[in-house]
């Protein structure tokens, strides 16, 4: 991870504060954090939740304010879920005149809330074919300097994240079954189904919060009844 390591010194010249916006259970965020923990005398992570407090998650947060003493986590809603609300999706509480969020506003709020500059993201070139485009337009593919974004993980791929969190023994990355963590999606049957398994409380606060869930697992139970 030199090239990250490079990329993260070039912002560290300028501040000594940082937003990391992590997704707590996730490969990358996971690898970013400590490449960047060392550097920075305070990290600050948004965790960006749709549903709060899941215990999976939970377990992911303490490992990190555990590990990186200059590091801590704040829980937000995620800019999704004002659409969810919106329209009242998966059956959730209904707000019409709820304001939609994007992640560039998202990323504001936090700033200003914590009167923090830079702010840097996990996103990867290999992520998608728009990501691979975006980080192209930027110095050395990673750095935003009008927006005071970073993408240190910008050229790496999948295998050498999870490598690197395997060399330096770091937390190892959650799994829904045979798929990689893609956060809290509450309609990825992978997702849902290991919850059941593993933490059937985490999935009783996501039917509290959407309650037509449900239905996607009856519906899964039952499909070749």
């Amino acid at each position: 991870m030199i090239r990250a390591t490079e990329i993260i010194d070039r912002v560290a010249e300028e501040t000594d504060r940082v937003i990391l916006f992590h997704s707590a259970s996730g490969k990358d965020s996971i690898a970013l954090l400590d490449l960047i923990a060392p550097r920075f005398k305070e990290v600050v992570c948004a965790y960006m939740y749709i549903v709060k407090d899941l215990q999976h998650i939970n377990r992911y947060i303490s490992y990190a304010v555990n590990k990186y003493p200059n590091v801590r986590f704040v829980q937000i809603p995620h800019f999704a879920l004002a659409s969810y609300r919106k329209v009242g999706y998966m059956g959730c509480a209904k707000n019409e005149k709820q304001k939609q969020l994007t992640m560039a506003k998202l990323t504001d709020i936090v700033r200003e809330r914590y009167d923090i500059e830079w702010a840097f993201f996990g996103f990867k070139k290999s992520d998608s074919l728009y990501r691979r485009a975006m980080l192209r337009t930027y110095e050395d593919e990673a750095i935003n300097r009008k927006t005071k974004k970073c993408y240190p993980l910008s050229p790496y791929k999948n295998k050498d994240v999870l490598a690197y969190i395997e060399r330096e023994g770091l937390i190892k990355p959650e799994r829904y079954g045979n798929a990689q963590s893609a956060g809290t999606n509450i309609s990825d049957m992978d997702y849902l189904l290991w919850l059941r398994e593993n933490f059937p409380q985490d999935l009783q606060k996501i039917l509290k919060e959407f309650p037509l869930v449900e239905r996607l697992i009856f519906e899964y139970d039952n499909k070749d009844k």
